[in-house]
């Protein structure tokens, strides 16, 4: 599928050729965006519309300033410093094409889920991007994978941050980790769960030899509307002034939020923010070897 038809495919409510402009009303407000150049302006079944206007760069570069622009009315809302928000684009399985094209209207930050699509990827793209691992570290990409990434989100066990910890210090490395924390406290999802992240990290104590532990992360469950998501925030922001408390440690990140809820996440205190679909449009299908 070309690049143009998978971001037009996905939940497709309405689009106008040579359209100015698109308002909507959300939270009281009306908010309208477009240009006049030929393009299209496309609803998506999502948090916000995202604009497809012109060539591709044109595209990313709307919806990249759309999502800046939420982050920025997130964080007057809250009182916080927009320059307190680290967008990371999520970049998993779209083609280096599309990264370059973000990174050519300036964005600098992304996030990829599986290590071995960032060793094919990452080496094809300019050295000066920041990348960030989103997804499921498993024990034996751990080597292959602190080279590549400057923070790993996504660390589900004190177990798996020991051996990243021992991995680094046989390589010279220091490698910055989140811990991800079970909010929805299902059995089948991967992190820890709340409840018992306290006594995990008291016995081996909040201290390595050379990884770094900058705070928590946590991927609610998904649902339709994004004040549902509101509580998890809430709580997860709660566990880290509980921890700092605790251990005496500053833990200054929270990753939360993905594109149907980073507002939210914003208003909660989210340092982080992982958004791919409404910058990027839907993803393909992973190719099996990657």
């Amino acid at each position: 599928m070309p690049v143009r038809d998978s971001l037009l495919q996905p939940n497709l409510i309405s689009c106008f050729a040579g359209a100015r402009s698109l308002e909507r009303s959300r939270s009281g407000a009306n908010r309208k965006f477009g240009n006049d150049r030929d393009g299209w302006i496309v609803r998506l079944d999502c948090q916000a519309e995202y604009a497809l206007i012109g060539s591709h760069d044109q595209i990313i570069e709307a919806n990249l300033n759309r999502v800046k622009n939420e982050i920025a009315q997130a964080a007057q809302v809250s009182g916080r410093k927009v320059t307190d928000i680290e967008l990371i684009a999520v970049t998993k399985t779209h083609p280096t094409e599309i990264v370059r094209e973000a990174v050519d209207v300036g964005q600098l930050v992304f996030g990829e889920s599986k290590v071995q699509e960032a060793r094919a990827k990452i080496p094809l793209l300019p050295s000066n991007i920041r990348w960030h691992l989103i997804g499921h570290l498993q024990k034996n990409k751990i080597r292959h994978a602190l080279p590549l990434f400057e923070m790993i989100h996504s660390v589900d066990s004190l177990e798996l941050a020991q051996a990243i910890d021992r991995i680094a210090h046989e390589d010279g490395l220091h490698p910055r980790i989140l811990l991800e924390v079970n909010v929805a406290v299902k059995e089948a999802s991967l992190g820890s769960k709340a409840t018992t992240l306290r006594a995990e990290l008291e016995s081996p104590p909040l201290c390595y030899r050379d990884l770094s532990i900058e705070g928590l992360m946590c991927i609610p469950p998904l649902a339709e509307e994004a004040e549902t998501s509101r509580n998890y925030f809430v709580e997860l922001a709660s566990y880290v002034d509980a921890l700092e408390q605790e251990f005496q440690v500053k833990l200054p990140h929270l990753s939360m939020g993905m594109t149907n809820d980073y507002s939210v996440a914003v208003e909660e205190g989210a340092t982080l923010v992982r958004v791919g679909t409404a910058i990027f449009g839907e993803r393909k299908r992973r190719n099996a070897n990657l």
